[in-house]
């Protein structure tokens, strides 16, 4: 009988990835000592534990662009996440990466997300302005290191150091990472750094999708977008008379191009600045990752032209509206009547304040629930 143990996946690791790649054997480890797993590689480990956490089950129904009832067909947090982390598992095995480890911080990078997407994020921010702000990638780090309960000897998901440092250290044109104690003076692995680039891939392509789809987008002018006239060069895609067909092929080679384009730039970077191992990448003074110049460009068009047309649409203004005032008003109920949240989280109130806590509280819900519970505690005709 033939079997797969770690000692087998370790050498396996050494023999397909590239000198400058992540190794699980090299791992600085967890916070709190675990006796490794007999067939599981520590990174293997950390992606399953992400998975059946309650946080990722949350994702399901927290907002991506559109709030969860508006249409069971619009991305969600969730579905936004499984496409990062396949674009993430695409783009490792092309560079020859850590593939596990990559997935790992794709799969964790948005479980601090708050209800109703950045429109719920920016009111936390605004409502804590005083006591620190509101930030989902410092939110999601706490998640995994202290508010997941799975474990009788310790808080959290006692994830690696490496999962740990690629989720705080998660950056977009969106995102304002705060390294803390994840050494702010070293760049993340490279398996960290693809992340904000399939993040910003997979949310850049999928809000246009669904931008279509809802008809906040009008198709003339998403036509006229440099990146789309590029992949649809030499297509014959003209002859498909179905739309939504030929959106969906557009949508398609969209990604294929921008994740190529990623794949050949970073390789170029990876070579030219001359980086033979893990501590060369770590120490580069500047990200490796990146798109050329000519596709940048194209791809900042895309994404002005989303801000413009989509995020800042009336209709979309209005949902924003709406959630701000469900954050605010929540937030002010907890934190001016702590006696309103739960038997659990009062509990801490004593020693994480009652700020902290709310915010916690609120951070953890989905779309639905907020509502819900808004609903519960405004509306006296609702039984709480």
């Amino acid at each position: 009988m033939i079997t797969v143990d770690r000692r087998y996946l370790a050498e396996s690791e050494d023999k397909r990835l590239a000198p400058y790649a992540a190794r699980s054997a090299a791992s600085r480890g967890r916070k709190y000592q675990e006796a490794p797993h007999p067939y599981r590689t520590e990174y293997q480990r950390d992606r399953e534990r992400i998975i059946h956490s309650r946080a990722f089950r949350r994702l399901e129904y927290k907002t991506q662009v559109f709030i969860n009832h508006e249409g069971d067909h619009y991305r969600t947090r969730l579905t936004h996440t499984i496409e990062v982390a396949q674009i993430a598992r695409s783009i490792a095995r092309a560079l020859r990466l850590n593939e596990d480890l990559a997935e790992s911080v794709a799969l964790a990078h948005d479980l601090g997300h708050t209800p109703f997407g950045h429109a719920g994020e920016a009111e936390l921010n605004t409502l804590l302005r005083d006591h620190g702000g509101f930030e989902h990638n410092r939110q999601s780090l706490r998640i995994v290191e202290e508010l997941e309960k799975r474990y009788s000897r310790f808080n959290g998901l006692n994830l690696t150091w490496e999962t740990r440092e690629g989720i705080i250290k998660h950056s977009t044109s969106y995102d304002t990472p705060e390294a803390g104690l994840y050494s702010p003076e070293l760049q993340p692995s490279l398996e960290a750094q693809i992340i904000d680039y399939a993040d910003e891939i997979a949310y850049n392509n999928h809000d246009l999708d669904d931008g279509l789809s809802s008809g906040l987008l009008q198709m003339e002018e998403v036509e006229a977008l440099g990146i789309w006239i590029m992949a649809g060069k030499h297509s014959g895609i003209e002859e498909c008379g179905d739309r939504k067909m030929m959106v969906n092929e557009m949508i398609r080679r969209i990604i294929n191009l921008l994740v190529s384009d990623f794949i050949d730039y970073t390789s170029t970077r990876i070579r030219e600045r001359g980086v033979k191992n893990y501590g060369d990448v770590t120490g580069a003074g500047e990200k490796l990752t990146g798109f050329s110049a000519p596709v940048r460009g194209m791809n900042d068009e895309l994404k002005a032209f989303l801000r413009a047309k989509l995020y800042n649409h009336y209709r979309v203004a209005r949902m924003t509206i709406k959630a701000q005032r469900v954050v605010r008003e929540l937030f002010a109920i907890y934190t001016t009547h702590p006696d309103t949240l739960p038997d659990s989280y009062q509990e801490r109130i004593p020693r994480d304040g009652v700020q902290l806590t709310a915010t916690d509280y609120i951070a953890g819900m989905t779309d639905r629930y907020a509502l819900e519970e808004h609903l519960k505690l405004t509306d006296p005709m609702i039984r709480v």
